[in-house]
């Protein structure tokens, strides 16, 4: 039986008929009190229009009930205002960013809530950008009252803010659109004229008419030839002073060229005019390069914005109680207190409280994750359902937000080997266009010296690589920004070309197969030492070591001190505990008679006289690890597991998943050889890893993974961070990848096959410089075009 769907959100309703609002002298079900509030809230404004002319639900509002609705005071204070409101003739303006709006509707509802709120002077909505500007006077209301207000009826409000990149950005890009705008325009203009010339030709056109619409043309086609087309002519002197040739190099000759000829034919009167097919090459190639810009914006979009999800605000936590401060002052040290629907303001520990976050800003995954004393949290993410104290551990550009906004803009700005062949491709390609279209000129001077320019210019515009130059990096931005989006860091553009060719991964285990998150199980014990001494003395031996099995023991209270520490990397460690020699380790490393009949995983405590205690260690396999290692296997790829723990417990992990080919007790010298011996066999080698004994290896294999999860030291060994630590997203790279290289594969057969295709029939003068101009533009657009189509992949 399904469920009534609610009238506000249209998701099914659970919770019966507890939650009613009276619309239109009807009783209408709500899922939930904040739909009722919301909805409550637009009947009481008398806005009952908005449900009669939405084209879309509403958004759910669980967390928005109404004592919620006054947490907005904080943008209030005049050091967080400062930076996104503005005085202008004793009004205040503000852009807000509005989350919720899904129609026309939306924005209407907003635009008649507050137009009758007092002190509000302007207000505008677009329900396209998802902002709104307003104006109001600051002395007859607040903007935290302007923001409850809209909160009222169920929209998040923010405020909206550019950073300089992005304030830098939209500046070229208007400057862009000018330029393009203005071409366009010339170009209609320009053409009108040219048919009246090409009907000359047909018709008897009189002298005066002719050289008059030569030098209407030559006005217009001016701006275009003088501003339009800067960029092709900076970009040309760069590359011809740097020693190198770009296609700008041949789109500069091709303007500049038939402009000058053009112009001399109109001073002189005779010859022949190319005004229009300079101003619709112009054109053409501007409109490209504007779908390429937005492609790169649209495909980075998540990323860059991943910042703004940060709070302005935060909840310091003081002697007298608790302060709003903007977050932006807040530093290391400080504590925050944290409540249900808030928006974690810092990087840091819990130090009090149990919740569940939402970490889908980092990792795309929806689901909470619990989080309680000592669990790290970071900026951005959700708080969903107890209050937390979070120790400040991170500010500003210290924070995993900005690491990911750095290592997204690497691997932007990294090209795979693909990429750079095609630029040297283009680079060539454009040096024997060059050379073509001289040699087209010479010998068409000698046979048809009438017809030799503009056949040449013909070859010059029909045959500019910019859709070899745009193969690539359109297709590796797009594919980098659903990365981000699915919570995949890639550190260098080589993986889009190393990810379809793997043959075989190797995982190591704990951290990365299972989940990292040790507990103790059973404690055994061989001497007259007691368990808890017996953790203490593990205790004092563990501090300080990051491994993760080190931070289990390191947990426990001890009333030792270690000295003179030594460790035996994926062995154990040892050290001096009131001068007798203590050991931890695997049973190997402390040479246990019997280990391998304990079934599970086992770390061992002893001295010099022998064993004292064997303590079990419980680990979580991973949810996911069976589908990832299943999926990889059907897809043809080998699979292997090289673990540095040699107990019954990988052999467990193994069955359970299916392995057949597994190394245990293995050093990482071990694993990189292991890992070099495959690569000696011809094969592509990806290694899983995410503790720092794992750094070298990772370092070594053709493709590295880390998990979020694991060590700085790993995470900076890799080509790849999956940062929700879910395995499966490594299907999901590889899916990308593989259809990035498709794409790509296509971009350049389509553009090589172009003007394999263009190239004779220009050079034979089948083709006219207009004609030219617009087969180059529709190159350009196909290969753009075909490239954004990876922004629509599900994986």
């Amino acid at each position: 039986m399904s469920q009534q769907p609610c009238f506000h959100c249209n998701e099914p309703v659970l919770t019966g008929n507890q939650f009613i609002t009276r619309i239109d002298g009807n009783d209408e079900i709500m899922c939930c009190p904040g739909c009722q509030a919301v909805s409550q809230a637009i009947v009481d404004a008398g806005l009952l229009s908005y449900y009669t002319y939405r084209t879309e639900p509403g958004n759910r509002q669980t967390a928005l009930v109404p004592e919620n609705l006054n947490h907005y005071s904080a943008y209030d204070l005049p050091e967080v205002q400062q930076d996104f409101v503005h005085g202008r003739d004793g009004l205040d303006e503000v852009t807000l960013s509005i989350d919720g709006i899904t129609c026309a509707a939306c924005a209407w509802l907003i635009e008649h809530k507050l137009q009758h709120v007092e002190g509000v002077e302007r207000i505008q909505v677009n329900s396209t950008t998802q902002r709104a500007f307003i104006r109001w006077q600051p002395g007859k209301i607040k903007l935290s009252e302007l923001l409850s207000a809209i909160g009222s009826i169920g929209y998040s409000a923010a405020p909206f803010q550019l950073d300089d990149q992005e304030v830098v950005a939209k500046r070229n890009s208007r400057r862009f659109l000018l330029r393009l705008g203005l071409a366009g325009f010339a170009t209609m203009q320009v053409m009108m004229f040219a048919l009246a010339l090409y009907a000359g030709y047909f018709t008897d056109l009189e002298t005066e008419f002719r050289d008059y619409f030569r030098w209407v043309s030559m006005i217009f086609a001016a701006p275009v030839v003088f501003y339009s087309a800067q960029p092709f002519y900076f970009s040309a002197i760069r590359a011809i002073l740097s020693g190198k040739l770009n296609m700008d190099v041949s789109v500069s000759i091709a303007i500049c060229g038939a402009y000058i000829a053009s112009c001399v034919a109109t001073i002189n009167g005779t010859g022949e005019v190319y005004f229009e097919s300079v101003s619709m090459f112009t054109f053409f190639l501007l409109l490209g390069r504007y779908f390429e810009q937005n492609a790169r914006q649209k495909a980075s979009v998540s990323s860059s914005n991943l910042h703004k999800l940060v709070p302005l605000t935060a909840s310091l936590v003081t002697d007298s109680g608790v302060e709003e401060i903007p977050a932006k002052k807040l530093a290391v040290g400080d504590v925050i207190l944290v409540s249900p629907g808030d928006v974690i303001a810092a990087d840091g520990l819990v130090v009090d409280g149990l919740s569940g976050v939402n970490e889908s800003m980092l990792t795309g995954e929806q689901l909470p994750v619990a989080k309680g004393v000592g669990a790290e949290v970071y900026a951005g993410t959700i708080n969903l359902e107890q209050p937390l104290k979070v120790k400040v551990t991170a500010t500003g550009q210290d924070q995993l937000v900005a690491e990911i906004i750095r290592l997204q803009e690497m691997a932007s700005n990294a090209k795979p080997a693909i990429a750079l062949t095609a630029d040297k491709l283009a680079r060539y390609f454009s040096a024997t266009i060059l050379t073509i279209a001289a040699i087209t000129y010479v010998v068409w001077r000698q046979f048809a010296p009438e017809d030799a320019f503009w056949v040449t210019l013909s070859v010059l515009v029909a045959t500019c690589p910019c859709a070899l130059a745009l193969a690539t990096p359109t297709a590796v931005t797009c594919a980098t920004g659903l990365f981000t989006r699915l919570g995949i860091i890639s550190r260098n553009g080589s993986v889009f070309e190393k990810l379809p060719r793997l043959n075989h991964v190797v995982f190591d285990k704990t951290g990365t197969l299972t989940c990292g998150h040790f507990s103790l199980g059973e404690v055994k014990l061989f001497s007259e030492m007691d368990k808890e001494q017996a953790l203490a003395i593990a205790s004092a031996l563990e501090k300080g070591s990051l491994h993760p099995i080190a931070k289990l023991f390191s947990q426990f209270p001890t009333q030792f001190s270690a000295a003179e520490p030594a460790t035996q990397v994926g062995f154990g460690v040892s050290g001096l505990i009131d001068g007798s020699r203590y050991y931890i380790g695997s049973g190997e490393y402390l040479k246990v008679a019997g280990a391998s009949e304990l079934t599970g995983q086992w770390v061992y405590l002893g001295n010099d006289t022998g064993l004292i205690a064997a303590f079990e260690i419980q680990d979580k396999l991973r949810d996911d690890a069976k589908h990832t290692l299943d999926t990889l296997r059907a897809s043809g790829l080998g699979v292997s597991i090289a673990s540095g723990d040699t107990s019954l417990h990988l052999s467990n992990v193994a069955n359970t998943l299916g392995v057949n080919d597994v190394h245990g007790g293995l050093k990482p010298a071990d694993k990189l050889a292991f890992i070099e011996k495959h690569r000696c066999e011809g094969k592509v080698v990806a290694m899983f890893g995410d503790g720092i004994n794992d750094a070298p290896v990772l370092a070594g294999a053709d493709l590295s993974v880390a998990m979020g999860s694991g060590s700085a030291v790993a995470k900076n060994s890799a080509d790849l961070i999956l940062l929700g630590d879910h395995l499966s997203r490594f299907i999901d790279a590889v899916t990308i990848a593989r259809s990035t290289n498709r794409i790509i594969r296509q971009n350049l057969a389509w553009a090589l096959g172009y003007n394999v295709f263009i190239l004779p029939l220009a050079v034979t003068g089948h083709v006219v410089p207009y004609i030219a101009a617009i087969g180059m533009s529709a190159s350009s657009l196909i290969v753009v075009g075909n490239s954004l189509r990876l922004l629509r992949l599900k994986p």
